[in-house]
């Protein structure tokens, strides 16, 4: 591992070296690339000095400890264990560093949310989840933008589309995709029974261009007239698109924007993140079966999530987690949710053998 840590420095310093280059700049893909590149081995390369420097610092106190002078080795021996411990706290955070990573961590993210079983009760909810997810957002210094909705009568969304954008965002939300069930009494139910309701919550990354070219004649457009709010914009422009992937079938529409053109790049930014998110599944067999079980058809009886509103708690049944701290959780405190399903994924591939 530590050859490779090696490795890792040399290449930290060479990308610095680029992107010091006067003429970086003139090419936004490649600077975008390295700054990228940069970040991520950023973290590794300051715990390895750390490493390095407590290593140094205990070969020294181990040569003090054989020192004639009594006093001295008395400090060596008492201040030894302290940077031991250090030590083998640093190398673990290092070897969870060097975890194969995920090649769409960095990416920002496309969440869907749709609200499944429960009616009007599921579309509150599917708000609920997506103004959690804004908070949750507003934390990391995010943006979110929606790409489409659905509103429903009730004030929900029937489905709701945005983009995440942000620094890791995929890396954190990507534990989010699933079937999420709440349990609580709405406002209309007038004798105080507990409702289930669920909703679907699927998090994919972002594709760019350069990660999918989409040929445009196997594309068909529609386009038609919005509904719903709008007034008299709704009845006389087209602005409304429908893009239809011919080879795949992959659908998005999107009518947000009174602009037809912007409702067309965001449909295709959809797009190509769905179409993207389909063939890395279709290479790789298991992650798509992860998908399929987590995402599900939003069927109360699917869930990797349960919010229970009258006895306050949220459960994650994938890793058996309990908190008891709903109304934060819906404030958009997710810290500890997400950050308990990275340690179990973390864990996980740290009890597989790694090959440096």
């Amino acid at each position: 591992m530590f050859e490779k840590l090696d490795d890792v420095e040399d290449r930290f310093q060479e990308v610095e070296g680029l992107l010091a280059q006067p003429d970086i700049l003139s090419d936004q893909n490649r600077y975008r690339d390295l700054s990228r590149e940069h970040a991520e081995l950023s973290d590794v390369v300051t715990l390895f000095r750390s490493f390095r420097q407590l290593e140094q610092e205990m070969d020294d106190l181990r040569e003090l400890a054989r020192d004639q002078d009594p006093e001295m080795r008395a400090m060596a021996q008492q201040e030894l264990p302290t940077l031991e411990q250090r030590h083998e706290e640093t190398a673990h955070e290092l070897t969870q560093l060097m975890l194969p990573r995920d090649p769409n961590d960095g990416k920002n993210a496309i969440l869907e949310i749709r609200a499944g079983t429960g009616g009007d009760e599921a579309a509150l909810f599917a708000g609920d989840l997506f103004r959690a997810y804004g908070r949750y957002a507003d934390k990391h210094g995010w943006k979110v933008e929606i790409l489409s909705s659905s509103e429903s009568a009730s004030g929900g969304f029937k489905e709701v589309i945005a983009t995440v954008s942000g620094r890791d965002v995929f890396s954190h939300l990507k534990y989010e995709s699933g079937t999420h069930r709440v349990q609580r009494v709405p406002d209309t139910e007038t004798q105080g029974r507990v409702h289930t309701s669920a909703c679907t919550v699927a998090v994919l990354p972002e594709a760019e261009e350069v990660d999918l070219e989409i040929d445009p004649s196997d594309l068909r457009i529609d386009l038609y007239r919005a509904s719903g709010a709008g007034g008299q914009h709704v009845n006389k422009t087209e602005s409304a698109v429908r893009i239809t992937h011919v080879p795949t079938g992959v659908v998005v529409a999107c009518q947000d924007e009174k602009s037809q053109h912007k409702n067309k790049a965001r449909a295709m930014k959809v797009l190509r993140s769905r179409i993207l998110d389909a063939m890395q599944n279709e290479q790789h067999a298991q992650m798509a079966a992860e998908r399929k079980t987590q995402v599900g058809s939003g069927d109360r009886s699917e869930r990797i999530r349960t919010y229970n509103f009258p006895q306050g708690r949220c459960t994650d049944h994938r890793i058996n987690l309990t908190l008891y701290k709903l109304d934060a959780i819906m404030h958009g405190d997710l810290e500890e949710l997400i950050e308990s399903l990275r340690t179990h994924y973390q864990s996980a591939q740290l009890a597989k053998p790694q090959e440096f």
